[in-house]
């Protein structure tokens, strides 16, 4: 099986983590668009750039199952 290296990847968004990313101040973009998910990328990057998209699963279930 073939892994691509964390770095490399850019975070996926979807309304939830884009409005949970945006209340926390890591994006400024209003749209969800491919210039939102460079941003945010970036921004999570500054906090683990060998893995800046481990942090997909809490950025959404805050949005979905926690209403943030």
């Amino acid at each position: 099986m073939e892994r691509y290296p964390g770095f490399g990847l850019m975070m996926p968004l979807d309304v939830h983590s884009g409005n949970v990313a945006r209340k926390l101040g890591l994006l400024k973009r209003k749209q969800n668009d491919w210039k939102a998910v460079d941003e945010l990328t970036s921004r999570l990057r500054d906090f683990d750039s060998e893995d800046p998209v481990k942090y997909d699963f809490a950025l959404f279930g805050l949005g979905v199952f926690e209403k943030f």
